[in-house]
């Protein structure tokens, strides 16, 4: 591929993941704002945006919103680049010693109230050597039993979101990273779904680029669109200390999860990402019984 060629399409999925990130943000404020003040007393948050350096290539900017609606938000931008290391290469296998270059957009919600889902999305372009590719995903994780269930409401929406993603670039593809997805965000030594899933897609390459970075764009588009509605529909609910407690505990398994299998983490750590960044995925309260 032609160097311009790659140059062009590193720097056009830069600031896509750049707007797309400066758009949730908004939107979570403005979330953070609407909340009703007898359910969430005290000030709206706001995001705090701290750029980082990465001294092998790149950087990134670290977004965090620690608020009275959303316990722990974290949407993050970062653009890495340099040598594929032998620690990387267990990641990217055969690349060793080429040059690699990673631009995308991820986010974490934890909301405050235990009937608001957490949800977890990221979108990025890869590329190693003379390869590139595009991954990402979204999945929702209820944390209260009664609201885990394929046919929930917040369930059936979400996956429709996705599904709608999918569906105008290849009519497989929403079956394909949907059962990706489940088969991902699931916690082998408990036997046991993460949440309610959506879907998950990593090396994405059809051949024909502007196909999959139109799809990823799609991918983050239906988050925005869906997730906001979601906490919408369920941010004026109260909860019982009850709904609280099955809150930590459930929180317990995100934090097993991205500790034992999360790629994503391995990724960042492995390539020198900012670690603050990397591991802002965990909930700032948790409790295993």
């Amino acid at each position: 591929m032609p160097t311009q060629t790659l140059t062009l399409r590193q720097d056009a999925a830069k600031a896509w993941f750049d707007s797309l990130r400066n758009r949730i943000t908004a939107a979570f404020e403005k979330l953070e704002a609407e909340a009703p003040p007898e359910l969430y007393p005290g000030e709206p948050g706001k995001f705090a945006l701290t750029p980082w350096g990465r001294p092998a290539g790149g950087g990134g900017v670290m977004g965090m919103l620690h608020g009275r609606l959303f316990e722990k938000a974290g949407v993050h931008v970062s653009l890495v680049h340099g040598p594929v290391t032998e620690q990387m290469a267990q990641i990217m296998p055969g690349k060793e010693g080429q040059t690699f270059f990673a631009t995308g957009v991820s986010l974490i919600v934890h909301p405050v109230n235990p009937r608001v889902p957490a949800v977890h999305m990221n979108t990025r372009f890869i590329c190693a050597g003379e390869d590139s590719w595009f991954g990402g995903g979204a999945d929702l994780t209820p944390v209260l039993d009664s609201q885990r269930s394929q046919e929930a409401p917040d369930a059936v929406v979400f996956h429709a979101a996705m599904k709608a993603a999918c569906d105008p670039h290849h009519p497989d593809w929403h079956a394909k990273y949907k059962a990706w997805c489940d088969e991902y965000f699931f916690l082998a030594h408990r036997n046991e779904p993460r949440g309610i899933g959506g879907i998950f897609y990593d090396r994405h390459n059809s051949g024909d680029h502007d196909r999959d970075f139109a799809f990823t764009r799609d991918v983050g588009e239906a988050f925005l669109n869906i997730y906001p509605k979601i906490v919408r529909h369920r941010m004026d609910e109260p909860w019982t200390p009850e709904d609280r407690e099955e809150q930590l505990i459930r929180r317990g398994r995100y934090v097993e999860f991205n500790l034992l299998y999360d790629r994503g983490t391995m990724f960042g750590l492995k390539t020198g990402g900012n670690i603050d960044s990397i591991l802002s995925s965990m909930p700032p309260v948790v409790k295993w019984p």
